[in-house]
């Protein structure tokens, strides 16, 4: 008899740990398996790796605040320009979304947690060592890889142990994206509440299925172009030795191959928030929404159409010129359709302009010069002339800083209070959006003229005539880099220790299962899945 006491009250105690504790101090984090825990470790890695590339890219606007070599070396303006890129790529922009998807996606559908727990784990605990490898790199012999942040041969074979400590590190993010990404896919397959049918699915659940579905399909592709460079430096192979019967410019296709479908998986996810956030903020529903996931399934196909366009000067035929011209210009299609979808939702609704909705808007406008400057770059004969000019480095920036940066901002303060149980300072909010887009656009527009004017990017000196754009262009990215830091303490820190609690719907137009649950969102959630109507 008492026997069977105790054995119930064991049983009843262990329910009641499954329901409400979980680990505290260090362990909760390094041995974290609960999707949200995850997720915050994603966004505060993705975060410190924005900081330390924009540290770098300080360095940089520094260095071209006036002609004549200021502060440094060519050879060192190159390893900062690399290492900018690789840092900002693959350890500020992908992680980010990497975190909003764990954050996200369960709450969305209406799972207890993503498909893989572990894995979860061990797909974030690979990227500190990455980073650590990437950050080393400077302070070994010859320094960091200074070949670009596409590590073109031949020069990613002449460069020294700094090249291998970043292959090694694209390696090691690879495999944690190929991981993340079968996590999500599974999550978002299999885990839906009953009733949530495929069409019925959140936007941003629909554009984080398709850039799983990319990114499981070129991360290989990166892994093999990266180890075809190591086996070059090291065991005598010759695939980008033309000496030895290699080719230099099969790099260049093998690399964009994945590089053209990467940029995709950097903005797709940045389209799913936004695609939230236009519908709350404007109180109606998403304007053709089976329409914006058949273009999005679109955009990603296309994406491996269109590769060589990163090429034109390599010296192709003409059919192969034109082919690429106009594959890239279809893509256009459906990505002006997501924007003209956006513009009808907010058409007539009921306005109101939080900094979520300001953040989507900007992301809006400026995302779409950043589409027109890729049209125009997308014109070969165009793009011959402007190849490796800084218009390029504006046009990029202003796809990747205006589009990936800004839509994370909007999803953060859109979600945060979900997060943190409180409402970031509307003020501040505000102050953080308007001197972003503000300086932004101080720092990347005159790039255009730039551009056209004939300079060419990756380098530390420029003639005297290109004086007065740099000039303003670096003021321009030493304020829009204090800003970020801004961001960081008068916004997220705050918000995090305190403030006004937020509701379980802080926005009354926004939709969804996440607005179901109190916020800060419990530890378990949905652990009877709710059924969808």
């Amino acid at each position: 008899m008492s026997t069977t006491a105790v054995d119930h009250a064991h049983d009843h105690s262990h329910d009641h740990d499954h329901a409400h504790d979980h680990p505290h101090g260090w362990r909760r984090w390094v041995y974290a398996t609960n999707h949200k825990d995850i997720g915050t470790l994603y966004l505060w890695f993705s975060f410190t790796m924005l900081l330390s590339g924009g540290f770098l890219a300080m360095l940089i606007r520094a260095e071209l605040f006036q002609p004549g070599l200021q502060l440094m070396q060519p050879e060192f303006f190159n390893q900062l320009t690399t290492m900018h890129g690789i840092m900002m790529v693959f350890g500020a922009i992908m992680p980010a979304f990497v975190g909003f998807a764990n954050w996200m996606i369960p709450l969305q559908i209406g799972a207890s947690d993503m498909a893989f727990a572990r894995m979860n784990n061990f797909s974030f605990w690979l990227l500190p060592p990455a980073a650590v490898l990437l950050v080393l790199s400077f302070f070994v012999p010859g320094g960091a890889t200074a070949a670009g942040w596409t590590l073109y041969a031949p020069l990613s074979t002449q460069m020294g142990p700094g090249m291998d400590m970043a292959i090694f590190a694209l390696h090691i993010m690879g495999a944690s994206s190929i991981m993340g990404s079968i996590n999500i896919i599974v999550t978002v397959l299999n885990m839906r509440a009953p009733g949530m049918t495929l069409m019925k699915m959140p936007m941003f659940c629909w554009t984080w299925l398709i850039t799983a579905y990319l990114l499981i399909a070129v991360m290989p592709v990166l892994a093999g172009a990266i180890t075809m460079t190591l086996t070059d430096r090291h065991f005598g192979t010759s695939f980008f030795n033309a000496a030895g019967g290699g080719d230099p410019v099969m790099y260049q296709h093998i690399f964009w191959f994945f590089g053209h479908p990467e940029v995709y998986i950097m903005i797709l996810p940045a389209f799913g928030i936004v695609s939230h956030i236009i519908p709350a903020f404007a109180r109606k529903q998403l304007f053709g929404y089976a329409s914006m996931v058949y273009a999005t399934a679109s955009i990603a196909i296309l994406s491996f159409m269109v590769w060589a366009h990163h090429m034109f000067t390599t010296g192709m035929p003409v059919t192969a010129q034109l082919f690429f011209m106009y594959a890239t210009m279809l893509i256009a299609v459906p990505t002006g359709v997501k924007i003209f979808n956006w513009v009808a939702t907010m058409w007539r609704g009921s306005m109101t302009f939080e900094t979520p909705m300001l953040f989507a808007i900007g992301f809006i406008f400026v995302f779409t010069i950043g589409g027109f400057t890729g049209l125009i770059l997308a014109v070969t004969p165009i793009d011959i002339q402007l190849q490796d000019t800084y218009y390029v480095v504006a046009h990029f920036h202003y796809v990747l800083v205006a589009g990936s940066l800004f839509a994370l901002f909007a999803g953060f303060y859109y979600w945060g209070p979900k997060w943190t149980g409180f409402m970031y300072n509307e003020t501040r909010g505000k102050i953080h959006f308007w001197g972003s887009l503000i300086l932004f656009n101080i720092t990347f527009f005159p790039m255009h003229f730039l551009g056209l004017a004939g300079m060419p990017r990756r380098y530390a000196d420029y003639p005297a005539q290109f004086t007065d754009f740099n000039v303003i262009a670096s003021i321009g990215g030493l304020g829009f880099g204090l800003m970020q830091v801004y961001f960081l303490f008068a916004v997220v820190i705050p918000s995090i220790r305190g403030g006004t609690p937020a509701a379980a719907k802080p926005w009354d137009g926004a939709e969804g299962l996440e607005w179901t649950v109190p916020s800060p969102a419990p530890f378990h959630t949905f652990e009877t899945p709710p059924t969808v109507k």
